[in-house]
Order: structure tokens, then C-alpha cells, then sequence
């Protein structure tokens, strides 16, 4: 269960890298509502993938939040050091949208650990 929660957390971290590499001019705008829609998106897939992701894992039970930990992981290391490199990695971004990034990765994490807290069944 836990290589497939970790394998899972670094599929996921690489499919979030691969989209801003190639869709982060059109995610970050100016303006306040779409940094509300972004987080709110970035709210509900973090949930959602907290809530499926252990499952597909194979943690059942009490392992749920020790898969989404696995999970999280993975992402929440490598996306520490893209945001502190973040003019490094996303050349084509404009910089001063690190703090906004990081902001959003830890928003998106922290609700795939809540997902991953809840039970679906006793």
C-alpha cells in the first residue's frame, strides 16, 4: 500500500508540474475572481483526489490516512523546492506568482490530507 501511495503522490506531483509548465500563463491572471476559482478548483481536487486516492492505493480502513500521507508526500517536498526556484523551473511565469503558487500547493495538499482523514464507511 504505501509504494503505491508514494508512486501515486509522484504521478500526481508530475501531472501538476506538466500542467503548469504547459496552461500556468492562462491559470495565472490578473484579477480577483479567477485566484478564487483557482483556489476553490484547487480545493476540490485536492478533496476529491484525497477521498479516491487511497482507495485506488489499496488503504482500506485505518490506512486511508496513512495512504493520503504517502500521497501528499512526494508532492509536498518537490513543490517546496519549485517554489523557492519557481523563476528556474517556470521560466515562461512571471516570478513574483511563487508565493500565489505555493500558497495553492499547500491549500490543494492540506485538503487531500483532510479527504483522506474522512471515512466513507464503518
Amino acid at each position: 500500500m504505501a509504494l503505491r501511495a508514494l508512486l501515486l503522490g509522484v504521478v500526481v506531483a508530475a501531472a501538476i508540474l506538466a500542467g503548469f509548465h504547459f496552461y500556468g500563463p492562462q491559470f495565472f491572471i490578473d484579477g480577483r475572481s479567477p485566484f478564487q476559482t483557482n483556489f476553490a478548483a484547487g480545493a476540490g481536487v485536492g478533496l476529491l483526489l484525497g477521498l479516491v486516492g487511497p482507495f485506488v492505493a489499496g488503504a482500506r480502513g485505518t490506512e486511508r490516512a496513512a495512504a493520503a500521507i504517502f500521497i501528499a508526500l512526494p508532492g509536498l517536498l518537490v513543490m517546496a523546492a519549485v517554489t523557492s526556484h519557481f523563476a528556474i523551473v517556470f521560466r515562461g511565469l512571471d516570478p513574483v506568482m511563487d508565493k500565489v503558487f505555493g500558497a495553492l500547493m499547500l491549500w490543494g495538499y492540506a485538503f487531500l490530507l483532510a479527504g483522506g482523514l474522512l471515512r466513507w464507511r464503518r
